[in-house]
C-alpha cells in the first residue's frame, strides 16, 4: 500500500486519516478539518515534488462551486489556523457513502477503455463510432469504487451501487449527480471550458439528507478542456492532471505495470500543471488566484 507524507502536527486537532491529497483531523468541537496538500497523484501513486500552491486552488475551486451549486453540502467555515489559510476548510462529520459518483458527458480515460473493449461503460451501451474525446448523445452515470490509498478505483454497474446502498439511495446519488454535472457544464462552457466528466462524494447526515462533499469540480476530480480547442479523435488539452498523466504515460519512461515508483516530475511538468490549474480556476471564477 502506498502512504502519503506523514500528515503535520496541528494544535487542537487530532489526525484521523491521510489520503493522496488530503489529511482529516478531528477538532475539539467533534468537526472535521480538512487539509489540501501540495501532493499530486497518478495511477495510484504519490508523485514528487509537490505542486506548489496546488491545495490552495483546490479548496479555493471547491468554494467557488460549492457557491454556485444550490446543493446541501458539508463546508462549516474556513475558519482556520493561520498556517492553513486557503487549504483548509471546517466541514461536517457525515456518513460518507462507499462511491464514487461519476458522470461523464464525454468519452475519455477509463471509461473509453470499457467503450473500447466492450461497446459500453458500467454497463450502459453506447453507440459505435465513439473515439477520444466524443461528446456523448446524452450524460451518463458511470460509478466507481472507492478504493484504499494505493488501490485503484474500479468501474462499477448501478447494479452493483444498488446492492452497495440501496435502491433509493442509488436513484438519489444517479439524480444529483447527472444534474450537478449538467448545471456545471452548461456554466463552464459559459466560460469557454469543457467539463468532459467529473466525480463526487456524497455523505449522510443522521437525518438522512444526502450532502456533497469533499472537493468538487476541480482539476483533480474533473476532465476540463478549452472548447475552442477540441477536437474527437485525439487527446484533448486539458486544465487539469491529464498533464501528468500523459507524461507519465508517454514521455518519462514509466512503464505503470512494473510495480516500480513513477519517476520524479521534471520543472516544466511541474511548471505546467501548477499553471494549469491556475487557468482552470481563473477561466471559471473571474478571480485572480493569489497563492
Amino acid at each position: 500500500m502506498i502512504t502519503p507524507p506523514q500528515a503535520a502536527e496541528i494544535p487542537g486537532a487530532k489526525h484521523l486519516h491521510s489520503g493522496k491529497v488530503r489529511d482529516l483531523y478531528e477538532l475539539e468541537s467533534g468537526e472535521l478539518l480538512m487539509v489540501a496538500s501540495d501532493r499530486m497523484s497518478a495511477f495510484d501513486w504519490i508523485l514528487e515534488p509537490p505542486i506548489p500552491d496546488k491545495g490552495k486552488v483546490l479548496t479555493a475551486m471547491s468554494l467557488w462551486w460549492f457557491e454556485q451549486l444550490d446543493v446541501p453540502n458539508h463546508i462549516i467555515s474556513t475558519d482556520v489556523p493561520a498556517e492553513l489559510a486557503g487549504r483548509a476548510v471546517v466541514c461536517e462529520r457525515l456518513e460518507m457513502l462507499p462511491v464514487e459518483c461519476v458522470a461523464r458527458g464525454y468519452l475519455s480515460g477509463s471509461g473509453l477503455v470499457d467503450y473500447n473493449a466492450t461497446g459500453e461503460v458500467c454497463g450502459i451501451p453506447l453507440r459505435p463510432g465513439l473515439v477520444e474525446g466524443s461528446r456523448l448523445d446524452e450524460p451518463i452515470f458511470t460509478p466507481a469504487t472507492k478504493a484504499d490509498l494505493g488501490e485503484h478505483d474500479e468501474n462499477v454497474s448501478y447494479d452493483a451501487v444498488v446492492a452497495t446502498v440501496g435502491a433509493e439511495t442509488a436513484e438519489a446519488l444517479r439524480t444529483l449527480t447527472l444534474d450537478i454535472y449538467a448545471r456545471a457544464h452548461a456554466l463552464a462552457e459559459q466560460h469557454g471550458i469543457i467539463l468532459a466528466d467529473t466525480k463526487f462524494e456524497f455523505g449522510r447526515r443522521p437525518d438522512g439528507t444526502l450532502v456533497l462533499a469533499d472537493e468538487v469540480l476541480t482539476p483533480d476530480s474533473s476532465r476540463f478542456w478549452p472548447a475552442g480547442e477540441w477536437s474527437p479523435g485525439k487527446q484533448q488539452p486539458s486544465y487539469d492532471k491529464q498533464i501528468v498523466r500523459d507524461w507519465l504515460q508517454f514521455e518519462s519512461g514509466w512503464d505503470r505495470h512494473s510495480g516500480d515508483a513513477p519517476p520524479a516530475m521534471s520543472v516544466e511538468v511541474v511548471e505546467r500543471t501548477r499553471a494549469a490549474y491556475i487557468d482552470a480556476y481563473e477561466s471559471l471564477t473571474g478571480q485572480t488566484f493569489t497563492s
